[in-house]
């Protein structure tokens, strides 16, 4: 079977590349976020619910 190689080496691709690209995918979100101190934290979580309880 002389595809079997090209396909072994296909599997063996896609399995180093997944985790490499999950890696990447997750740093990527992480540099979006929103940095706030405790109290700034605190008065969003309470607006929140505030808001919760008006509807």
């Amino acid at each position: 079977m002389p595809g079997a190689g090209g396909l072994l080496v296909l599997v063996l691709l896609v399995g180093l590349a997944a985790p490499l690209v999950l890696y990447w995918l997750v740093r990527a979100e992480h540099e979006d976020r929103t940095v706030m101190d405790r109290e700034e934290a605190e008065r969003t979580a309470r607006r929140d619910i505030d808001e919760r309880d008006r509807r």
